[in-house]
């Protein structure tokens, strides 16, 4: 047997000396993949504890892929190596931090290195020895404070929840970083982004932020992002940003960024309270002109009549030499036919109860009734200040909301 998957889910009853002895049975010298992942466990119980003295029978020689969920796995110091072990995947796991340092100590071989939810973590450290290491995923580890790599070829670095302290040492190889924050409690992580994550990864050309609660603008810096070609920023949620936000701001990332050649900006909030452009607004500023050279597609969703973010696409048709589209969704991301489908794996959305909500690739995300009136302000923003302003080699494309986006339902495909 090469693969092995247990999965079992609230309604098996299953006592733990049988799961126990079906890894037993199973789990030998040549298998290379094992998945167990156990049903949800009450607070007053105690976790399955996973034998871990069983995968040294041979095994730790083959396994390539091991992913384990929501069980006690409590690594022994002396049982050997993971000769082969290539990714590694916890989610809702009880490991404490020495436990997890000395199993990555035993994992020569890593490429991948995923954590979901361990409670337990409160120092996340990686060893310089882990040279194969490419990958790395933390996600809502609770009580987490620190990840201190010394990984030297981490590539790819994915985090969810909040800031924490971040160190990845000597490395240079991070391109592609994702930092989401779901907690409305937890502020500015766009501004984190341009004002501390050079500090670990000065050499990142992909970058995806999302934000529940952006209370400070965006400031100017000297330092810039001198790779990043793909920038994507999402405020989401009720409290999603302040009205003293500056979107113009966000021409900060723009200006640090020469490489950038694609922006793409989601907004979503059930009322827009930022100053309109439209009602005795003041003259629209403008900042000192700028060549953005290399960036070709501009995305804004929830596109609004806030005057800053009017200010924000205007400054970009402007200066922006080399853009090619330029796409304002006045919906919050319409995805029926003809609408705009923003590409990303995982689309939230928080519902009017405040309830955190995963939005499936057909789905338009629902919308309130302030800010389907809005839309009818945002197009007339656009017609009165923006389209006029866009050069011929420009494809501007507005987008409406469809029916769908008043609902919930599924489009069609």
């Amino acid at each position: 047997m090469k693969k092995l998957r247990i999965e079992l889910f609230d309604r098996d009853k299953v006592d733990p000396c049988y799961i126990s002895s079906w890894l037993r049975v199973a789990v030998t010298a040549g298998i290379e993949e094992l998945t167990l992942y156990l049903p949800a466990t009450p607070e007053d119980e105690a976790y399955y504890s996973f034998p871990y003295s069983l995968l040294f029978n041979g095994s730790e020689n083959s396994i390539r892929y091991l992913d384990i969920g929501i069980c006690a796995f409590r690594p022994t110091a002396g049982l050997g190596r993971w000769r082969s072990l290539a990714i590694l995947s916890l989610s809702n796991v009880l490991i404490a931090d020495d436990e997890l340092e000395g199993l990555l100590y035993n994992c020569a071989a890593l490429e991948h290195l995923g954590l979901l939810n361990c409670p337990e973590i409160v120092c996340l450290k990686i060893p310089c020895l882990l040279r194969r290491l490419r990958v790395l995923r933390v996600s809502l580890c609770r009580n987490l404070q620190v990840i201190d790599s010394n990984a030297p070829n981490i590539s790819i670095f994915h985090f969810s929840g909040s800031l924490v302290s971040i160190s990845f040492g000597s490395a240079l190889q991070v391109k592609n970083v994702h930092m989401e924050c779901l907690e409305f409690g937890q502020s500015n992580i766009v501004l984190h982004a341009r004002t501390k994550l050079l500090s670990y990864a000065p050499n990142v050309e992909t970058l995806v932020i999302s934000s529940p609660n952006e209370m400070t603008s965006t400031p100017t810096l000297s330092r810039k992002f001198l790779h990043l070609k793909y920038l994507h920023i999402s405020l989401i949620g009720n409290e999603a940003i302040s009205p003293d936000y500056d979107y113009l701001s966000l021409v900060s990332f723009l200006e640090a960024s020469p490489r950038l050649e694609t922006f793409i900006l989601e907004i979503r909030q059930p009322c827009m309270e930022h100053e309109s452009v439209l009602w005795n607004a003041p003259q629209l500023r403008r900042l000192p002109q700028q060549c953005h050279t290399s960036l070709k597609s501009v995305t804004i969703v929830g596109f609004s009549s806030a005057k800053s973010l009017v200010e924000l696409t205007c400054h970009i048709v402007e200066n922006a030499t080399s853009l090619e589209r330029l796409t304002l969704d006045t919906s919050h991301g319409c995805q029926s036919s003809g609408g705009c489908s923003v590409n990303i794996p995982q689309r939230r959305y928080y519902t009017e109860s405040g309830a955190l909500e995963a939005a499936s690739p057909y789905m338009c995300i629902p919308m309130g009734e302030d800010i389907i009136m809005e839309t009818v302000k945002a197009r007339l923003a656009i017609r009165v200040h923006v389209t006029g302003k866009v050069p011929s080699r420009v494809m501007l494309e507005v987008v409406e909301p469809c029916s769908w986006c008043f609902g919930v339902e599924d489009v069609d495909a």
